[in-house]
């Protein structure tokens, strides 16, 4: 694909998960606005309201003037105090109030993305608050694609509604996450040099693919066969984004470590690739 032709497709990977979001909430009984998702001390109202606030950011709208409690477990560092001041800002509205505002959020959104003037490799702000950097238009639009797709899955296992293990933004993830390996298996968990992983990954978004440490001490990941690798990890799809995404601790995740188990043990302990 051309750079153009990314962009798009990284826009309409959002825009489909973002609206199987609002198709979710609209039945929702008031009670299950309260369930806890795998995100923690964020309930189903929590990570809407995580969504609406970061695309209203990425829309220039001013961060709203809040006092966090002091006693939220979950915020520990500055980046999770920066991610949940809109969050608890919200936490005191109705359920029509906050699927309003996300409807309203998305159409001004899709408006912008659709007149957007940048080109892919323009450099725009990610709003991140202590982690904030510039990176180039295309990448925002992937990184907001995968977000967005990993906060439906949140809320799809929490309303025990699954769907969308394969869509446009679930491909995008796939990418995003296998791109992740090479670090994860070399620098993190300190794989040695000429040490092999496999990830062997079934279910909506089958793939295998090969960590190889190189002479230099650094990975990098391929499609390649390998006979007898130092280790292969297998383990279903939503394993694999709820292991990569802090959802779940490796021990307690259904995963089968062939092959030197303890190397095994310290790349599912280094999988997480969000802050």
């Amino acid at each position: 694909m051309t750079d153009n032709q990314t962009v798009q497709a990284y826009t309409d990977a959002w825009t489909h998960s973002i609206e199987s979001i609002s198709e979710l909430l609209a039945p929702l009984p008031t009670d299950s606005w309260n369930r806890a998702t795998e995100c923690p001390g964020w309930s189903v109202r929590d990570v809407v309201s995580h969504v609406i606030g970061v695309e209203s950011e990425l829309l220039g709208d001013p961060r709203p003037i809040h006092a966090l409690p002091r006693d939220l477990r979950h915020v520990t560092n500055e980046f999770t105090r920066y991610m949940e001041l809109p969050v608890d800002k919200r936490r005191c509205w109705t359920p029509v109030e906050i699927t309003s505002e996300l409807e309203y959020t998305v159409i001004r959104r899709s408006r912008a993305l659709r007149n957007a003037r940048q080109q892919p490799e323009d450099l725009v702000r990610w709003p991140a608050g202590p982690l904030a950097r510039d990176v180039p238009y295309a990448t925002l639009l992937r990184l907001r694609a995968f977000d967005v797709w990993v906060h439906e899955q949140d809320l799809r296992r929490a309303l025990q509604l699954p769907g969308n293990l394969d869509s446009p933004a679930a491909v995008v993830t796939r990418d995003l996450l296998i791109s992740s390996l090479p670090k994860q298996v070399a620098k993190e968990a300190g794989a040695p040099i000429g040490s092999t992983v496999v990830f062997h990954v079934t279910g909506a978004l089958p793939f295998r693919r090969t960590v190889t440490v190189g002479p230099d001490g650094r990975g990098t990941v391929d499609e390649s066969v390998v006979l007898g690798p130092d280790v292969q990890l297998s383990m279903d799809w939503q394993t694999f984004v709820r292991l990569c995404c802090g959802r779940v601790r490796p021990e307690a995740a259904a995963v089968e470590v062939v092959g030197d188990r303890e190397l095994g043990a310290r790349v599912l302990a280094h999988l997480v690739s969000t802050p």
